[in-house]
């Protein structure tokens, strides 16, 4: 067997001789899958940027909730400034990365669910009930930026950078991370970058596009946290196509630096829009020395299914089954959550990391340094995961899964094809 020919974990394998792939066209509606067909459907209908909603409600409210919870974030962004000043960006492509100190007010617990987003009804929006932008800085100089480290530095020196998926606005991503950080209960110093999605359920290639205009202003982002003496422990939590991009960052940190920075501990890929093969392919070029991922899975996640059709048939990471693979990937620092089983608000089935309580509490806890074993069930122990901790430099997760599943010479192929080349030609092959 050679390395090229071994079935890498969620390749699909079965579907016979390779064809080339299709372009898309509106008479090819007939190929489409039924059940990703309805998906689209239902992304349309049910996507932020379809929905009828407020628009511009980034400006602050009349009025602060006695109650509200207060987040406060770092802004970095390669989208073009708005003249709104309701909306602060647009999905349009800047010209340079543009960063501001976000406040976002969060209405008490009493008047909200955990893993939800209460969208503001009216302009400007009502503290009390709904999310609202209390206040907005630009950070005009690098002296700024660090500033705002030390003012929202926790005691461990901790850094959450958050990178949202497609179909986001400015505004979507900017209280999407406000809701992760309230509802986890951390207190790492929230960064979001926000790169040039349109927030329209059509534009998939769009976004894709921008995901990749936005790969070296994301490296810098991280290369310059880790080179911060405020920051000591950085952790990446990606989500859908942000995930791509954040593994593409790694990537080219890794590339520009000759390895990833230490202080990078901890990647959480959250139902990741990539490519099988190519994921593989950037993590083999991150080089050995890697941060420690944890790849939240889902067989049920309908976008993905959607994204996999456009993308010529390739399965995604996000939506493949790599339980069967788990216990190899963890020698490789790699953990599998699989979360087909958790309940969502999302019919797509793509959102759990965020609005399931029991995820978003499992990140929280992880943040935090927490084992996640205790004395009786838990959602740990219903996923598979037996202990975790985010925040230390020697984060793993045990997942569980039968070493037998797969042979011994398919898992040190499987390590073979994740470990970088010697780059020495065997059977008239070099390994790739």
């Amino acid at each position: 067997m050679t390395i090229s020919s071994f079935p890498f974990p969620g390749r699909n394998n079965a579907r016979g001789p390779q064809r080339t792939a299709r372009p898309y066209r509106i008479d090819a509606l007939h190929a489409f899958p039924r059940s990703a067909l309805a998906s689209l459907l239902v992304l349309c209908i049910l996507a932020p940027g379809c929905a009828t909603r407020v628009e511009n409600v980034l400006q602050p409210p009349e009025v602060v909730a006695r109650d509200a919870s207060r987040v406060n974030m770092l802004v970095a962004t390669t989208r073009k400034p708005s003249e709104s000043p309701g909306k602060l960006y647009t999905g349009e492509r800047g010209t340079a990365i543009s960063l501001n100190s976000v406040a976002v007010s969060i209405p008490p617990d009493r008047n909200r669910k955990i893993g939800e987003v209460q969208w503001p009804s009216r302009v400007p929006p009502n503290p009390e009930k709904e999310f609202a932008v209390l206040e907005v800085t630009k950070a005009d100089t690098e002296r700024q930026a660090l500033d705002w480290f030390r003012k929202n530095r926790n005691s461990k020196r901790q850094v959450l950078i958050f990178v949202h998926g497609f179909n986001n606005t400015y505004a979507d991503a900017v209280f999407r991370l406000a809701q992760i950080a309230h509802d986890s209960g951390t207190d790492a110093a929230p960064i979001l970058f926000t790169w040039p999605s349109r927030g329209r359920a059509f534009d998939y290639l769009y976004d894709k596009e921008s995901a990749n205009y936005s790969r070296r202003a994301l490296e810098d982002l991280i290369l310059q946290v880790a080179k911060s003496p405020d920051v000591q422990d950085v952790t990446i939590l990606a989500h859908s196509m942000g995930g791509w991009l954040a593994a593409e960052a790694l990537r080219g940190v890794a590339m520009r630096e000759k390895s990833i920075p230490s202080k990078v501990r901890n990647v959480i890929l959250a139902s990741p829009d990539i490519d099988i093969d190519v994921f593989r392919r950037q993590f083999v070029e991150m080089g050995p020395k890697r941060p420690h991922f944890a790849i939240l899975t889902s067989t049920r996640d309908k976008a993905l299914e959607v994204s996999g059709w456009l993308s010529g048939g390739v399965d995604r990471v996000g939506g493949t089954d790599l339980k069967p693979y788990a216990s190899v990937l963890e020698e490789l620092g790699v953990s599998i959550i699989d979360t087909s089983a958790v309940a969502t608000k999302d019919p797509l089935g793509h959102n759990a990391f965020a609005d399931s309580p029991d995820i978003v509490g499992m990140l929280g806890r992880r943040l935090a340094g927490q084992r996640l074993t205790g004395g009786k069930a838990t959602f740990a122990d219903r996923v598979g995961v037996a202990a975790a901790n985010f925040a230390g430099s020697a984060a793993r997760v045990a997942v569980a899964a039968p070493v037998s599943v797969i042979s011994g010479e398919a898992r040190e192929v499987l390590k073979r094809e994740l470990t970088p080349s010697t780059g020495e030609m065997v059977d008239g092959q070099i390994a790739y």
